[in-house]
């Protein structure tokens, strides 16, 4: 897998003070899309344990409240493996960080991948150009869904993530 830049510190993609992980990849290919350089799952750099540790050292510090896979789109199938891996041990090393995941596939798409075990929040569905929304938090057009993972798998259904 490949990635375009970690960031931190950052108050855009989900709630608190988040680490952001964007990776490469995406067949999506959104009219409009904000980060067009990351559908290229070649562009970017290796993930590998230096990016990894700096993940670590960032998700480490008290106020930072977890961890935002974006991109691109993390459930590409060529980074579903390592974000899967990833996943597993920020849970496992940060049992108390949250963890979301923005992705262009509906959360349908994607319940039955083992993935969504560690997921606290999966912003889902593509970006569409006429249904923007600059006015409501963490997404970019109307037709995407803040899904509370936990309760989702729970009911059954589809659960909002309450503000």
């Amino acid at each position: 897998m490949n990635y375009h830049n970690i960031t931190h510190d950052d108050m855009l993609n989900g709630e608190g003070l988040r680490t952001v992980l964007w990776v490469s990849g995406c067949i999506h290919a959104c009219d409009g899309c904000h980060n067009r350089v990351t559908w290229d799952e070649n562009s970017g750099i290796p993930f590998d344990g230096d990016a990894k540790e700096e993940i670590f050292d960032s998700l480490s510090k008290d106020y930072i409240a977890g961890i935002t896979f974006s991109g691109g789109d993390p459930f590409y199938p060529g980074n579903r493996e390592t974000i899967l891996s990833l996943a597993k041990e920020i849970k496992e090393k940060f049992p108390d960080k949250t963890i979301w995941a923005y992705t262009g596939f509906t959360f349908d798409k994607v319940k039955d991948l083992e993935v969504i075990n560690y997921l606290d929040v999966l912003v889902d569905g593509p970006f569409k150009k006429e249904l923007l929304s600059p006015n409501k938090h963490w997404v970019g057009s109307s037709n995407q869904r803040i899904v509370d993972v936990k309760e989702s798998m729970k009911e059954g259904h589809v659960v909002i993530k309450k503000d």
